[in-house]
């Protein structure tokens, strides 16, 4: 999987190691197997409407994105052998449970990736 870092527009960065999930097998594998996520990682599923967290160690946050990168909904602390969805969205970045806030990534922020 390539590695990128994430930041907002104003050049704020998000999650400075990110993994881009673009084929159905990585999008399949994401986060399983792993025991957890250090803060400053998470991974991107693109295309991606919905996560499950089924068979997971551990909570994360699940960022929704549209097809810009612009942030639709925010479903923190997602707890093992739970799902959030959000219409709209193309895209999912999983992050550390309570990054998102810590990061400050609110509905309506615009993601770059490089």
């Amino acid at each position: 999987m390539t590695e990128v870092a994430l930041r907002r527009e104003d050049g704020t960065v998000v999650c400075e190691r990110c993994l881009l999930a673009e084929t159905a097998l990585t999008r399949m594998r994401g986060l399983l197997g792993r025991r957890e996520l250090p803060s400053g990682e998470g991974i991107l599923l693109k295309p991606a409407a919905a996560v499950h967290m089924a068979f997971m160690r551990f909570p994360i946050d699940a960022v929704f994105l549209d097809r810009d990168l612009r942030v639709v909904k925010v479903a923190p602390d997602l707890r093992p052998w739970r799902a959030a969805a959000s219409r709209g969205a193309k895209a999912v970045l999983e992050l550390p449970a309570g990054e998102a806030k810590r990061r400050g990534l609110t509905v309506g922020d615009r993601l770059i990736a490089g």
